[in-house]
């Protein structure tokens, strides 16, 4: 099994890639439509509800297709990587949006309150008030979020991309070894969403230490 392991590790840098660059983009999009959900206008709110149903009521495979096979049938076509990067961001982001939004509102509504009497504004109120102390709140489910993102990657092997699986995939075939090779598989995958969760454990401990909460 470990003889696998050094040439399936060179395609989890594919991975790793897709699943970085996909957690930006639905870090953007959580905090973007997760304040909208808490505390836009009426307009954006409609906007920002349309988007998080519609990616968190269908599936990410049929997406992750539509916009590499659909979209250039009308006209707009991407890379592999970008439609994978872009699904799978738009598509956590939905998730994440809830998150953000469950967090803010579980701020005491008595901080909304005093902000008024400071005469503080909106933002100043969700920057300065809100969200240092939804932050903390949100690390978890994020955490969480991150290590699904990871597993998801998987899927970008549906559209050429030569990731982890797809690399797993086209070993199995030469080597007809299917446990050998999805073992290592595994394994790989498992290192990685553990490293992910090390690292947002860390982050969290540092966010707490940094706003007085208790570790």
């Amino acid at each position: 099994m470990l003889t696998y392991i050094p040439i399936l590790a060179q395609a989890a840098t594919t991975s790793i890639l897709v699943c970085c660059l996909s957690l930006v983009v639905a870090c953007v999009l959580s905090f973007s439509a997760g304040i909208l959900l808490f505390s836009g206008p009426r307009w954006a709110r409609a906007i920002a509800i349309v988007y998080v149903e519609i990616f968190r009521g269908t599936s990410l495979l049929v997406q992750l297709f539509w916009l590499y096979y659909a979209l250039p049938l009308i006209g707009y076509s991407m890379p592999p990587l970008l439609t994978g990067v872009l699904a799978l961001g738009l598509n956590t982001g939905a998730y994440g949006a809830e998150v953000v939004r469950g967090a803010l509102r579980s701020v005491p509504i008595q901080q909304h309150e005093a902000a008024r009497a400071l005469n503080l504004t909106n933002a100043r109120t969700l920057w300065r008030i809100f969200l240092p102390q939804a932050i903390p709140e949100m690390m978890p489910s994020f955490s969480s979020l991150a290590v699904q993102n990871l597993k998801d990657t998987s899927l970008v092997s549906m559209i050429t991309i030569a990731d982890l699986t797809f690399k797993a995939q086209e070993l199995r075939n030469l080597t007809q070894d299917s446990v050998g090779v999805y073992a290592s598989a595994l394994l790989l995958y498992f290192v990685m969403a553990m490293i992910i969760v090390l690292l947002l454990r860390f982050a969290e401990r540092s966010i707490k230490i940094a706003t007085g909460r208790p570790v």
